[in-house]
């Protein structure tokens, strides 16, 4: 058995029973590098050396936690969701609730979307958008698995078919460069026209698998408990009584500020600070209380954090031992000179290999130059292997449970304590959005 197929079934199978996925990663590591026959000194080595690369996203989630917790402790989400709660009577039962729940999730689903491509803050709003509804949700008892394949619908396919934000760079600067790069000693040329048009098909299988999972899936009630999200001197309830009305500004202008810092300076950790500190010096709560405070957001995301430091390791090791290289050359064994085949073993592959590393945007530059040269000898058009490619690493982001797309949600939606990040987020986005990836993505590649 190949070591990468190895370690992903590893970290699958100790996730799935429940194992922190942190451990799970970091054993799948060990067993992938032993069995790639790499020492296990060059393991530890190849581990420690990509453990940088998450630690950015790790230390930006933490700050924006902090930022959460405080427009929490501050209060302002408590009246917001009280209010909400009494205008609608959701207290006294629940009129129009799938029309309301469609409402939400429609918001989640905007919000998402103008993530990456209108205001490309990416995930940056969940751990401020998300926990103040939660228990505007736990009154209409909306399953939150819906909420948390919209959410990552909505941060995945947009930057795979808007060539615009994110959406210019997964396009433009990596899929289309790399394709034509990997392809150039064999005449292959794509355009920047085409590589939006071939991602359609595979996209259009996840709406359908989005609205499979809104109107079918998880259409029925679930209860949460109300859980206050944040802790103090005050209750977020007490601290809501006495909000003032230049208070509430500050809040908006924190908001607001985070956000245009962030676009301004191209960091989540700098935004974050700046909403923090005029949180800070508002009076919102008191101020020998904002060390507890922001302790507490960071506790909250730091799961978040070591999973994707731990994946960025586990990415490291599995490059280093060249199982990656080896998987795909060993899979051409079983095609044969079937087409069909040929394109449904690389997609195949391909989840195998983005599964573990968690990241499109860092696996098309591996994907591709394997890729591309074997579509081409099978006779895959440019615009079919664009697809191929793009489906490949794009089964990376939905569904895994490394992955940014299905940790920002749980961040979210688990702030109170009760959404599952492996049954809850990656179980229901791998089914409702992996599976048609690949259908949908064979499909593209047979067709176009």
């Amino acid at each position: 058995m190949n070591a990468v197929v190895l370690a992903i079934l590893v970290m699958v199978s100790l996730s799935l029973a429940r194992v922190s996925v942190v451990f799970a990663l970091i054993v799948a590591t060990l067993v992938g590098g032993l069995w790639a026959g790499m020492p296990i000194n060059e393991i530890l080595s190849a581990f420690n050396d990509g453990l940088g690369g998450g630690a950015k996203v790790a230390l930006s989630y933490a700050v924006l936690g902090a930022f959460a917790v405080a427009l929490s402790r501050s209060g302002i989400t408590q009246l917001l969701s009280r209010k909400a709660i009494e205008r609608l009577h959701l207290d006294g039962g629940i009129p129009h609730r799938q029309r309301i729940i469609l409402m939400v999730l429609g918001v989640l689903l905007a919000a998402a979307v103008s993530s990456q491509n209108l205001i490309p803050v990416h995930i940056a709003f969940i751990p401020v958008l998300v926990p103040p509804l939660l228990k505007f949700m736990n009154h209409l008892q909306l399953d939150r698995r819906a909420a948390a394949c919209v959410i990552t619908f909505g941060i995945t396919a947009p930057y795979m078919l808007l060539p615009v934000g994110f959406g210019s760079i997964f396009l433009h600067d990596l899929l289309l460069a790399n394709i034509n790069e990997s392809g150039a000693d064999m005449g292959l040329a794509v355009t920047e026209d085409m590589v939006p048009l071939a991602m359609g098909i595979p996209i259009s299988g996840m709406a359908i698998g989005l609205v499979v999972a809104v109107l079918f899936s998880y259409r029925s009630q679930r209860t949460y408990e109300d859980r206050d999200l944040a802790h103090g001197d005050e209750t977020p309830e007490e601290a809501a009584s006495h909000l003032k009305l230049w208070q509430k500004g500050v809040l908006a202008l924190s908001l607001i500020g985070t956000v245009t810092v962030q676009l301004l300076s191209g960091s989540m950790v700098v935004g974050g600070i700046f909403g923090f500190a005029i949180l800070s010096v508002s009076g919102v709560f008191h101020w020998r209380e904002q060390d507890t405070v922001f302790t507490e957001g960071m506790r909250m995301m730091a799961l978040v954090g070591f999973i994707m430091i731990s994946a960025s390791g586990f990415a490291s090791v599995m490059e280093a031992s060249g199982a990656i290289q080896s998987l795909v050359t060993s899979s051409t064994d079983i095609i044969g000179n079937n087409p069909g085949l040929a394109a449904l073993v690389m997609l195949a592959v391909g989840l195998f290999i983005t599964m573990g590393i968690g990241s499109s945007f860092s696996t098309i530059p591996i994907i591709s130059s394997l890729y591309v040269p074997l579509a081409l000898n099978f006779g895959f058009s440019p615009m079919a292997t664009v697809a191929l490619v793009g489906t490949a690493a794009a089964l990376g982001d939905a569904g895994s449970p490394a992955s940014d797309s299905t940790l920002g949600p749980t961040a979210g939606l688990n702030a109170d304590g009760q959404h599952d990040h492996i049954w809850d987020s990656v179980v229901p986005t791998f089914i409702h959005y992996n599976i048609p990836l690949i259908v949908f993505g064979w499909i593209a590649a047979m067709t176009l």
